[in-house]
């Protein structure tokens, strides 16, 4: 069991030091892109997550004319139901699961980067939201003032984001 421990512990330090060589290739060739500081400035968006976003959504700025347009894509915009008196607002299953999961790390990795995205995570707990519900509703935060900073050319500003 213990040399069956060791070898299952050296494949998995081999894992994790491609990983992080696959992490530095990604940054370094990412980084040559116009767009790197816009995506690197967003709270929550490490090297990988940023490569990742950027990747799913490409460098085409007309491909999503509104941030509604890539919300849905992402799968964080609600779909509301209506019928007669009863309304239902429910999250989308059908959508860019890629980059949901990255838009969902990255607003995880901004509770602790960003005053703004923790202000508002604990204005919807307390609210009574679930955890999943918060998340995904930082994201689409998130996901706005993204498009609104590839559009605009311009990095990410906390006091614009998240004014008084």
């Amino acid at each position: 069991m213990g040399e069956h421990a060791q070898v299952l512990v050296a494949d998995l330090d081999t894992a994790c030091r491609q990983a992080e060589r696959l992490a530095v290739e990604t940054d370094t060739v990412f980084s040559r892109h116009a767009h790197y500081e816009v995506y690197r400035s967003v709270p929550g968006c490490g090297p990988v997550i940023a490569a990742r976003l950027f990747g799913e959504t490409g460098d085409a700025t007309g491909r999503f004319p509104t941030s509604r347009g890539l919300r849905a894509y992402a799968g964080t915009a609600p779909i509301t139901w209506s019928s007669g008196s009863s309304h239902r607002a429910v999250h989308r299953s059908v959508c860019n699961r890629t980059l949901k999961r990255a838009a969902h790390q990255m607003a995880f990795g901004s509770l602790t980067r960003s005053p703004g995205c923790r202000a508002l995570y604990d204005a919807r707990r307390e609210r009574g939201d679930g955890y999943a519900a918060v998340l995904r509703h930082v994201a689409n935060r998130l996901l706005n003032g993204l498009h609104h900073c590839v559009l605009a050319d311009q990095r990410y500003d906390e006091a614009v984001m998240f004014r008084s």
